[in-house]
């Protein structure tokens, strides 16, 4: 007889979904029979329900409980964030080479002197024992001067007037302003002696002369070229063209016996010298008036310089932002004048001029190149992009040269100013038993201290000059940070001064020249 299928076979043999379920519920094969699935399902979780609740009952509390806010929920780290707490870092985050090297501590006694006087500034009330400064070549002489015209003609350059809001706020030409480049090339025509006309047009403005400087020497040489400089020279080169553009400098040693004039000898030496070594010389850079001595070149040294540069088709670079800066009866020449007389080879010639030291403004930072390279003005054009002057300097400057009553009043009081006060100084270190070297430029001047040092080298010049940093605490830079190849040798900017501080300066310079004499 056929047996009947019973009405639960028959259900379990049609539906695929119940066989699948039995499939996919643990313990489903187990637990047979009717509420088979219903069991089998029920058992695995509450056994997963109470090794659970075990675990939370029997968790060890944190010793630390971070703090929550009091309005939101505290949530659970994952387990990523707390394996990347417990792993701590590999290192310290990557730098580049470059970035490095600059990063290190001041090791030039020009950064770490000007860096004292920051951390114990000099006042005659507030801090009468802080340290003066004697190590920066800024014109505090004149600046009276700048106040009274800012104080006239500042209101009428507000909103509506050459500051308005329109004027200043867009976009402008990163290479200066069309009006302002006009106005320059006036000033520094008139700042020369008028001996020379500059053309505007050839005129590229910089936040500065240190940003003039290095754009050009991006130009004009590759990573690993060199340009020549006569010695001493200001330690600030060293950082403005090193450091981003990767050229070096090659000192022109000049000797006291000559008061520290450039030779065409000296010149070819250095020249032949770095040829030897498998260097390239790209440029002279020359300083007229020179930065540390103050002395000037003559118009015949300037053409044998041009005539240098022509045979070995090098390129010259003239600073000549203290040309305004000058005493005495010597006169001051600009390349540019040279060239103008030679008119040949003009391509080889390109200036730095700026008014920090001329016009006594330093923070308003702005700086000139002027080439006659039409190369070079188009590739320094497009770098100015990265040291732009802001505009709203450009306009005051643009009202305060074209202002011609005012810049001639100004450069004939402030060259007096500079060489009364520096007649007063050298006298006062004369008294000491101090000589300098004939200087008729610059905000400095340039002392002779060698009978003071022992030994007779660089060492005994650099503890002469920490007794004058720590012990007088006078800041002067010692010839060994401008490369000077004669220890003793100090560069004193005066300018910083007025005239009832000299007497206190000398009074500290005394204690330390009577400290080296020796005893009988």
């Amino acid at each position: 007889m056929t047996q009947t299928p019973s009405p639960e076979a028959k259900e379990t043999t049609r539906s695929p979904t119940r066989t699948g379920m039995r499939l996919i519920v643990p313990l489903q094969g187990v637990v047979q029979g009717r509420g088979g699935l219903l069991l089998g399902s029920l058992i695995p979780c509450a056994l997963f329900y109470f090794l659970q609740f075990y675990l939370k009952r029997h968790r060890s509390p944190p010793s630390n409980p971070p703090p929550s806010s009091a309005n939101l929920p505290e949530l659970p780290r994952s387990s990523s964030r707390a394996n990347l707490l417990t792993r701590g870092s590999t290192g310290r985050a990557h730098l580049s080479t470059r970035a490095n090297s600059i990063a290190k501590p001041n090791d030039s006694p020009y950064y770490i002197g000007l860096d004292r006087v920051r951390e114990d500034p000099y006042d005659e009330v507030g801090n009468p024992g802080g340290v003066i400064q004697l190590g920066l070549a800024e014109n505090r002489l004149s600046l009276d001067l700048i106040q009274d015209w800012l104080s006239e003609n500042l209101s009428n350059l507000l909103p509506g007037g050459a500051l308005g809001l329109g004027g200043i706020a867009p976009y402008q030409p990163m290479d200066g302003l069309l009006q302002f480049k006009l106005a320059m090339a006036d000033f520094m025509t008139e700042i020369m002696g008028n001996t020379v006309s500059f053309d505007h047009s050839r005129v590229v403005l910089t936040s500065g002369a240190t940003p003039a400087l290095e754009i050009l020497s991006f130009c004009l040489a590759d990573q690993g070229n060199a340009l020549l400089v006569p010695a001493p020279y200001y330690p600030g080169f060293d950082r403005d063209i090193k450091w981003r553009t990767g050229v070096e400098l090659i000192p022109v040693h000049c000797r006291s016996c000559d008061n520290f004039t450039l030779s065409i000898t000296a010149l070819e030496q250095a020249f032949n010298q770095a040829r030897k070594r498998g260097q390239k010389v790209r440029g002279i850079l020359i300083c007229n008036p020179s930065n540390p001595v103050g002395n000037m070149l003559n118009r015949d040294m300037l053409y044998d310089i041009l005539d240098f540069a022509r045979e070995r088709n090098i390129h010259i670079i003239s600073d000549e932002i203290f040309a305004g800066s000058t005493y005495g009866n010597e006169e001051f020449v600009s390349m540019a004048d040279i060239v103008e007389s030679e008119d040949a080879d003009k391509d080889r010639v390109h200036i730095i001029y700026g008014l920090s030291k001329d016009l006594s403004i330093p923070g308003f930072r702005v700086g000139v190149i002027y080439s006659f390279n039409e190369n070079v003005l188009a590739a320094s054009r497009k770098l100015t992009r990265f040291s732009s002057v802001s505009t709203p300097t450009q306009q005051i400057l643009v009202s305060m040269l074209s202002d011609k009553r005012f810049t001639r009043e100004y450069i004939k009081t402030n060259r007096h100013r500079i060489g009364s006060l520096y007649d007063l100084f050298v006298a006062g270190l004369r008294e000491l038993g101090l000589e300098c070297a004939k200087s008729s430029g610059g905000l400095y001047c340039w002392v002779d201290m060698s009978k003071l040092i022992s030994p007779y080298n660089e060492k005994g010049e650099l503890e002469l000059w920490d007794k004058l940093l720590n012990i007088a605490k006078i800041n002067v830079t010692p010839g060994s940070a401008c490369h000077c190849i004669e220890p003793g040798w100090f560069r004193f900017c005066f300018t910083t001064l007025n005239e009832n501080e000299i007497p206190v300066v000398m009074e500290r310079i005394r204690k330390v020249v009577e400290s080296c004499k020796p005893s009988v």
